[in-house]
C-alpha cells in the first residue's frame, strides 16, 4: 500500500502562554512507495512520531493530508485505516496469555469482518510462527524477556493483516545484542509479508542497516530523502552530515581561498570554482590516510587499535569537538610517541558547506 503525505503541517498550541504554537510536523511532503520499508529518522523531538501519529489517525493534522493508495484517509477513525502500530513499550496485557495478546485485535472485528474462533487460533498461530514464538503461546509478558515480549507486540500488528506497518522505536527498550536480532528479524517480516512498512528511529545505524530508503527530519522539517548509502555520502547539508554516521563525521572552521580549502593555515584540498568564502570542512572519519607529508596536521591524542582498524584520537584548534577521529587500516603504523600525525584526505570524503545557511557547496 502506497502511503503518500501531502503538505502535511501538525501545530500544538504552546503550554507558555502568549508564545506561539510549537510545530511538531512541518509541510512534510513525501511518498511512501507500495512495500518498501522506510525509516524515519532524526533526533528527539524532530516531528517522526508525530508524524506516525498523523498516519496512524491518532492525530488530526492542522492542515494536508494523507493517502493510502489513492483513497484520502485524512479523516478516518484509526480503527479504519487498516494499520498496525507497535509501541516502543509494547503495551501487552499482563492478564492475557501470549495466543489472547495475539488474538486481541480480532475478537473486536465486527460485522462482515467478524472471525470464527477457529480463524482466529490459525490467524494467531500464523503470526507467532512468523515471529519465531510459537513455543511462548501459553506464557504471560511477565515470562518473557523484554525481545519476545516486542515479538508478541509485532505479532499482534501483524495478524490482523495490516495495510501499513508502523513501528514507533520499537527496539529502544532492548539491549544492543536483542536490537541486532530484533531489527535483522523485523527485515525478514518485512521481506516475506511485503507490508509497507515506518520504522521510527532516533539511531541511525538502527535505520541504515535495514531501511530501503530513510527520512531525515529536523524540527519538524524533512531534510533528505534517499537510500542510506546515497543519504550518508551525499548529505544536502551539515545537519545530515552530522546525524549520520559513527563515528560522527569531524567538522572544522575553515575557508577557501583561491580554489584552495584551509583549515587553519594549511590548503587541505583544492576545490576549483567554489568562491571565496567561510566554510564548514566535514571529514569522514574514514576519510583520512596516514601520510607523513600529508597537507593537515593534527595533534595526536592516543591511538585505539580495534582488530582491523586503528583509530586515531586527535585534537585540531579549528576542529568543533575537542576530539578528532580518524579510522585507518591497522596496516598502518602510527608513532604513538609523536606529538603531531599528518593526513591526506580523500576528497570524496570531504565535504563543505556554507558558514550561514550549513547547505552543502559542490566541487
Amino acid at each position: 500500500m502506497k502511503v503518500v503525505l501531502d503538505h502535511l503541517t501538525k501545530r500544538f498550541p504552546n503550554r507558555t502562554k502568549g508564545e506561539p504554537d510549537v510545530i511538531a510536523v512541518n509541510d512534510f511532503t513525501f511518498e511512501i512507495p507500495d512495500g518498501k520499508l522506510i525509516g524515519l529518522l532524526g533526533p528527539s523531538g524532530c516531528g517522526k512520531s508525530t508524524c506516525l501519529n498523523l498516519i496512524s489517525g491518532l492525530e488530526k493534522p492542522t492542515s494536508g493530508k494523507v493517502f493510502f493508495g489513492e483513497t484520502d484517509v485524512t479523516d478516518l477513525e484509526p480503527e479504519n485505516r487498516g494499520v498496525g502500530l507497535v509501541f516502543q513499550n509494547y503495551a501487552l496485557y499482563p492478564h492475557l496469555t501470549v495466543r489472547q495478546n495475539i488474538m486481541f485485535p480480532l475478537q473486536n472485528l465486527k460485522g462482515a469482518d467478524k472471525l470464527s474462533k477457529e480463524e482466529m487460533l490459525r490467524r494467531a498461530d500464523e503470526a507467532a510462527r512468523m515471529v519465531q514464538i510459537e513455543a511462548l503461546m501459553d506464557r504471560k509478558p511477565s515470562q518473557m524477556s523484554g525481545g519476545q515480549q516486542q515479538r508478541v507486540a509485532i505479532a499482534r500488528a501483524l495478524v490482523k493483516m495490516p495495510r501499513v506497518l508502523l513501528l514507533d522505536e520499537p527496539l529502544s527498550n532492548l539491549d544492543a545484542r536483542l536490537r541486532l536480532q530484533t531489527r535483522e528479524e523485523i527485515r525478514r517480516i518485512q521481506r516475506e509479508t511485503g507490508i509497507t512498512t515506518i520504522f521510527v528511529t532516533h539511531d541511525q545505524e538502527e535505520a541504515m542497516s535495514i531501511s530501503d530508503e530513510i527520512v531525515v527530519m529536523k524540527l519538524g522539517v524533512l531534510q533528505q530523502i534517499g537510500k542510506p548509502q546515497e543519504v550518508y555520502n551525499d548529505p544536502v547539508n551539515l545537519f545530515v552530515a552530522q546525524f549520520l554516521g559513527t563515528p560522527a563525521i569531524n567538522t572544522f572552521t575553515g575557508e577557501v581561498q583561491g580554489g584552495h580549502v584551509y583549515i587553519g593555515s594549511e590548503v587541505v584540498l583544492d576545490a576549483p570554482g567554489v568562491p571565496d568564502q567561510e566554510v564548514f570542512v566535514g571529514i569522514r572519519p574514514e576519510g583520512f590516510v596516514l601520510d607523513e607529508n600529508g597537507p593537515f596536521t593534527l595533534d595526536l591524542t592516543r591511538v585505539e587499535v580495534m582488530g582491523r582498524d586503528t583509530s586515531v584520537v586527535a585534537a585540531h584548534p579549528f576542529a568543533q569537538s575537542p576530539s578528532v577521529r580518524a579510522i585507518i587500516s591497522s596496516e598502518n603504523e602510527v608513532d604513538t610517541g609523536a606529538a603531531k600525525v599528518r593526513f591526506s584526505l580523500k576528497p570524496k570524503k570531504v565535504f563543505l558547506f556554507a558558514a550561514e545557511s550549513e547547505e552543502r557547496i559542490r566541487f
